[in-house]
């Protein structure tokens, strides 16, 4: 069964636009929870411009003390240092959260947003350390990577547990050319065999990016897929919808009829 974890970056983006607590991190956590969420995600940035070091702090320890069996999934680029602005580096962040899991992406501290997977060809000894490190606090480590066979074939060699898809290009398929487009059905079963050849090789499955309750039906059909972290699109339907009542309709999503 595939589970959601909903990203609250935007809840976090939203407070910080007026400053003080409003709209409240650990409200919407519960929230979510409340709703049916089976994890939550958060992607602190070096330039702290959505979740900061205290949310990650206060969401770890919600979640240990009050839901032990919901899994804290901490995303961020494993070299970003700590800097002058109070980010303490991601190495801190993990160490001090213990998250159930870390997800590296190969972001640049300016990013916008994640949009694209690692490039595992060169020298990975510096991935791996840190990889390893996680892994000895206790964290399941999943690679971001694109559904490239061989790349994902490389996350499996140097001692990925996951890899998490980017789903950016489906979901571009699906709104340039409709959920049943001949685009869409082909970018979805690229996804399909390189889930497909990751399950084979010994490797978890995520998925995330751009996914929202008009192709995430079609993409919950994909077999094997242990995990989807939404954020963006599950936010602004809560403006219309309201928070607790878009997380059901994502849980819905995920289950489409045969």
């Amino acid at each position: 069964m595939t589970v959601l974890s909903v990203n609250l970056n935007k809840v976090a983006a939203l407070r910080n636009t007026r400053g003080g607590g409003n709209p409240d991190v650990l409200q919407a956590a519960r929230t979510v929870l409340s709703a049916g969420a089976q994890g939550i995600t958060v992607h602190p940035r070096p330039d702290q411009r959505h979740i900061q070091p205290h949310d990650v702090y206060q969401l770890a320890e919600l979640l240990r003390n009050d839901h032990p069996g919901i899994e804290f999934n901490i995303e961020g680029n494993p070299n970003a240092p700590a800097n002058d602005g109070g980010y303490p580096g991601f190495d801190a962040l993990i160490e001090a959260a213990r998250p159930a899991q870390a997800t590296l992406v190969p972001d640049s501290d300016d990013q916008l947003t994640s949009d694209h997977g690692f490039d595992l060809t060169g020298d990975n000894t510096a991935l791996i350390e840190r990889m390893e490190r996680y892994q000895a606090l206790g964290a399941r480590v999943s690679l971001f990577m694109d559904p490239d066979l061989e790349q994902i074939e490389l996350a499996r060699s140097i001692g990925a547990d996951r890899i998490e898809l980017y789903t950016g290009p489906f979901a571009d398929a699906v709104k340039a050319h409709g959920v049943d487009s001949p685009e869409a059905k082909a970018s979805y079963e690229r996804y399909r065999s390189a889930t497909a050849h990751a399950m084979e090789i010994g490797l978890g499955v995520n998925a995330g990016h751009d996914l929202d309750l008009i192709n995430l039906p079609l993409f919950s059909r994909i077999s094997g897929i242990d995990e989807v972290s939404i954020g963006h699109a599950l936010i602004c339907d809560a403006l219309y919808r309201g928070l607790h009542e878009a997380v059901i309709a994502y849980l819905a999503a995920l289950r489409p009829a045969p």
